[in-house]
């Protein structure tokens, strides 16, 4: 398929590795018995006796085009490929293997890997909500969108307790309780709302609906809100949104 897609920007030139090619292309056989010269015969062609012609000049650079124009549509046509591969590798990629991380006994980890398949196909988000301490002792707390993070990173780490998850500043809500620095990006699933009576909420981009982590209230409409008792972070709460299929 790529052959055939550089075919079709190659200039007729291309098929001719030198520019004598090219000339004897035009030289018949009759040409040939009378001048007894190749090179009479080519000469012939060049001066325009047999009809217009390139010069060398022309031919090298229609030549330099034609190889670059080729070279260009197979680049394009392989980073199509890579990319569609890519995507059909994502579709299809084999869930992380829980059993890993069911080793450890901690409920959040237990509770990230419940929810792993349903965050990855789509049946649900979670949003996490993590509060401990960071590589330096620092405070920190925030929201993670979880199937946004499973598209974007290998959790086989966190499962495994290797790695510890913690809220950065591009997670949807961020805060260093040691320097104040505070951050918030919107995911592929939520958007932050700051300015709200009711306090920080999150709507879901899929059915507009609102998400409220406040624990004095309602998480929302097809919503639940679950503390986590774990022994590897201070504070753990997941809020799930269950996304009703049309």
């Amino acid at each position: 398929m790529e052959h055939n897609t550089a075919n079709r920007f190659q200039d007729p030139v291309g098929q001719f590795k030198v520019y004598e090619d090219y000339l004897d292309s035009k030289v018949t056989p009759m040409d040939l018995f009378y001048l007894k010269s190749r090179e009479s015969a080519r000469k012939l062609v060049e001066h325009g006796h047999k009809g217009t012609v390139l010069s060398r000049e022309e031919f090298e650079e229609r030549k330099a085009s034609a190889m670059a124009a080729a070279t260009a549509a197979t680049a394009a046509a392989t980073a199509t490929a890579a990319a569609t591969a890519a995507t059909r590798y994502e579709r299809n990629r084999p869930m992380t293997a829980w059993n890993t991380g069911s080793q450890v006994k901690d409920n959040f980890l237990k509770a990230l890997g419940e929810r792993e398949e349903a965050n990855r196909a789509g049946k649900m988000t979670s949003l996490i909500f993590i509060r401990d301490r960071n590589a330096l002792g620092q405070e920190v707390s925030g929201y993670i969108d979880y199937a946004h993070r499973l598209q974007v990173q290998d959790f086989q780490a966190y499962f495994s307790a290797k790695k510890r998850l913690l809220p950065g500043p591009l997670d949807l809500c961020f805060y260093n309780w040691t320097t104040r620095v505070s951050a918030s990006t919107c995911s592929p699933n939520y958007q932050v709302i700051y300015h709200d009576p009711n306090g920080l909420l999150f709507r879901r981009k899929r059915d507009k609906k609102v998400l409220d982590v406040d624990p004095r209230s309602g998480p929302g409409p097809d919503a639940k809100r679950s503390v986590v008792q774990s022994g590897l972070y201070t504070h753990v709460v997941i809020l799930d949104h269950y996304i009703r299929s049309v």
